[in-house]
């Protein structure tokens, strides 16, 4: 029998689809410097990467560039406008959710989006009370691939980290879990980049849908 008591899920890309949103408020800010929008393929494979690297790759700039902060922060209050239009659960994951609680197994989220962001997403799915914790990019100190913030969720839910496992979808989240001795499964369904190679990121498993992690516990 597998000894885990409580999972931890990345957010963007493993938990929630939250691309089409991301994508609609890159494509708004495109409109208005007269591009044509980007496909939600183009963001999809960087969408768990944050604001600035979607800005980077949406206008082909870097943040030495003068117009890269009110880019950016178009972006974002576009974003925080219109957060939960198209964001929903992955196919699958109300299922596992609902069998964790079920089965009085905890769960928490652990990312890297900002704590406003999160807390508005969560709120606007109506979503917000069900996690055992959450932490953010800016809950702490440090933030993934640091271990700190899973280190920090499993003292929350009083968890030992080897009883806990996590769910990602980006080499942070493999980097992060190992380093807190954590158990850690990639999510392949997830934002991953077609010129990453999530294998030999060496985590404790892959699944190719959220159902398979019923078959951790």
């Amino acid at each position: 029998m597998s000894s885990i008591r409580a999972v931890l899920f990345d957010l963007d890309g493993t938990l929630l689809d939250t691309a089409p949103d991301l994508l609609s408020a890159l494509n708004r800010v495109r409109r208005e410097h007269q591009l044509a929008d980007l496909p939600l393929a183009t963001l999809r494979n960087i969408a768990n990467m944050g604001s600035k690297t979607m800005v980077k790759t949406a206008f082909g700039i870097e943040e030495s560039d003068p117009h890269f902060g009110a880019l950016r922060e178009k972006f974002l209050a576009y974003y925080e406008e219109n957060i939960a239009n198209s964001t929903c659960f992955f196919p699958q994951i109300e299922t596992v959710l609902i069998h964790l609680e079920q089965n009085n197994i905890p769960w928490g989220i652990v990312t890297n989006k900002l704590t406003r962001h999160t807390k508005q997403l969560l709120q606007a799915l109506n979503i917000a009370q069900r996690p055992a914790c959450v932490i953010c990019g800016d809950s702490l100190a440090k933030a993934k691939p640091h271990p700190e913030p899973i280190l920090h969720a499993c003292q929350l839910m009083q968890q030992n980290p080897k009883d806990c496992l996590y769910v990602g979808d980006a080499v942070t989240d493999v980097m992060a879990s190992k380093s807190a001795g954590i158990k850690v499964v990639v999510a392949l369904y997830g934002y991953i980049h077609q010129e990453e190679d999530p294998f030999s990121w060496q985590a404790d498993g892959y699944i190719n849908e959220p159902q398979e992690i019923i078959k951790w516990l």
